[in-house]
């Protein structure tokens, strides 16, 4: 099962960079947005919000109606603690040794004393003192744009949402090498621990990770719908505006 997701990932990294090879590396700054694909991204778009309005909005409305407050934080933050082995991962790649300090600090106090990281003591520390240990936004999208590889055509993932062909890459290698979640650190230097990588184990994980991620979004969501005149458009452009500030580390996006 594993050999035919690896060989699944190694095709899409495949059409990945032949996608980025062939897209222009034309800026979000000029002339607008790069949507070359839009008519193709509108339909896979359309196809999302069917999805979630059906499937993913009222799992996560069950969720946050039967799961305490306090529970629904920890679970985020239990998640938002395993993701720092990608941002620490990212922040070196990036020589960016100060984010990875912090990040490898943070991790290192929220897996310990936060109780493997349900609890977010690093955050507690930094606003009760000077020292920066807040939560860092690093991923290899952003490590690409940082060696100035451009963002390429815009895409809309099936059930993944905005993204574009460098950040489709960026997502595939974090996911397949990185994120302990997916494939991540422990698929690839802990193969051979079964009882880690095993499909009982992993799979309920992940699903969990997206069922809270899903909730976060539901305020959010809803306010978008109500504000924006062409929900797509608005996604699209609000989406390549954040990246940009993550590539350049505008301390707003972090």
């Amino acid at each position: 099962m594993i050999n035919i997701i690896r060989s699944k990932v190694t095709a899409c990294l495949v059409l990945v960079l032949f996608l980025t090879g062939c897209a222009s590396t034309k800026t979000n700054n000029q002339n607008g947005p790069y949507d070359p694909l839009e008519p193709m991204n509108r339909a896979v778009f359309n196809f999302n919000e069917m999805v979630y309005d059906n499937v993913f909005d009222p799992v996560a409305r069950g969720y946050k109606k039967v799961t305490p407050d306090p529970v629904e934080l920890v679970v985020g933050n239990f998640f938002s603690n395993l993701n720092d082995v990608v941002v620490i991962t990212n922040s070196v790649l990036q020589l960016n040794y100060k984010s990875a300090l912090a990040s490898s600090a943070r991790l290192l106090i929220n897996t310990t004393f936060g109780i493997f990281g349900l609890i977010d003591i690093a955050s507690d520390i930094s606003a009760a003192s000077d020292i920066n240990l807040n939560k860092r936004n690093e991923d290899f999208g952003q490590t690409l744009g940082h060696y100035g590889v451009g963002s390429g055509a815009y895409i809309v993932l099936p059930l993944l949402g905005p993204s574009s062909a460098r950040d489709t890459f960026g997502l595939a290698v974090d996911s397949f090498f990185m994120d302990p979640v997916t494939q991540g650190v422990t698929g690839v230097f802990m193969k051979d621990v079964d009882y880690i990588n095993a499909a009982a184990l992993r799979l309920p994980v992940a699903t969990v990770r997206t069922i809270n991620a899903r909730a976060q979004f539901l305020d959010d969501d809803k306010t978008l719908e109500e504000a924006a005149l062409d929900k797509y458009e608005f996604t699209r452009d609000a989406y390549l505006q954040r990246r940009t500030s993550l590539v350049n580390n505008s301390s707003e996006a972090k």
